[in-house]
């Protein structure tokens, strides 16, 4: 009898315990969510500052962490592997970093930038496109980027004359690192051009620290554009969170610090986007 008691209070015990956790998860959601209002107040700024929002506003705004970078982080002999299959290849030490070319191939390691450069495109004839249209450009450079560096993936197209530009960045626990990037460019004969930079994510802190709410980043950007767009309109076509580094120099291990920024792009820039800190709210492109 005192047995069957003792299971009913337990019972009672771990039902109160998941109402109360429940209570606070959702107090704590709440918290750093957007509220109608406050998404209906924003918009309604934006549309007196002649600004409007194509993207869909960000609600959530949960607190983040700091992340720390090691240094350039690549293969040399790997990235020889990956760009040329040539076995005739010439290597130069110089001034102007390590070179490695072949008949119509060029690669360039210089401080933690790496290029790549054939105008016969990377894999030949056999990689060669019939017309120049997005789908089959991604294509090629999807399975080359996944084969390589699968923590990758593609974050911006830019649409040229008779080239394309396909962006991809490391994702890392569900947010891009935006200074880890591969850019290629693609023609007819295939990838032409490979740029990128990138470092090995280390580790995060553990301590999350709160964020700008995504309203208030969006006051920050209308006052920088607010004399921009009283003579044309501006369309905020994506936003989103990534990590970003703002200062170049390592801290005493040879770490470079990575904070939460909002990206801000607007229509009609094909440039780089917007950062705002999302911890100090500070605009710095």
């Amino acid at each position: 009898m005192e047995w069957e008691r003792a299971k009913t209070y337990i019972l009672l015990f771990f039902v109160l315990l998941n109402l109360i956790l429940g209570s606070l998860l959702l107090m704590e959601r709440r918290r750093y969510t957007l509220s109608p209002q406050r998404e209906q107040e924003i918009a309604l700024i934006m549309e007196r500052n002649n600004i409007s929002m194509e993207a869909s506003l960000m609600r959530r705004f949960p607190p983040m962490r700091v992340m720390w970078v090691g240094g350039f982080h690549y293969d040399r002999n790997q990235l020889v592997e990956i760009f040329f299959q040539d076995t005739e290849l010439t290597r130069v030490f110089g001034p102007n970093g390590y070179v490695v070319t072949s008949d119509n191939g060029k690669l360039l390691l210089d401080q933690g930038f790496i290029s790549y450069d054939n105008p016969m495109g990377h894999g030949g004839r056999d990689d060669w496109l019939p017309s120049l249209e997005q789908a089959q450009a991604q294509d090629l450079t999807d399975a080359f980027v996944s084969t390589h560096w699968p923590d990758f993936e593609l974050d911006d197209v830019v649409i040229g004359s008779n080239w394309l530009r396909l962006s991809y960045r490391q994702v890392y626990r569900g947010y891009m690192v935006h200074t880890n990037f591969i850019e290629i460019t693609v023609t007819t004969r295939g990838i032409i051009r490979v740029e990128m930079q990138f470092g090995h994510v280390l580790t995060v802190e553990r301590e999350r620290q709160p964020i700008t709410a995504p309203d208030e980043v969006l006051l920050t950007f209308i006052q920088r554009m607010r004399g921009h767009a009283l003579d044309t309109p501006i369309v905020v076509t994506h936003m989103d969170l990534v990590y970003f580094q703002d200062e170049g120099s390592p801290d005493p291990e040879g770490r470079y610090r990575l904070e939460p920024y909002f990206r801000i792009f607007i229509d009609g820039d094909e440039g780089d986007p917007f950062l705002i800190n999302a911890f100090t709210n500070e605009i710095i492109n």
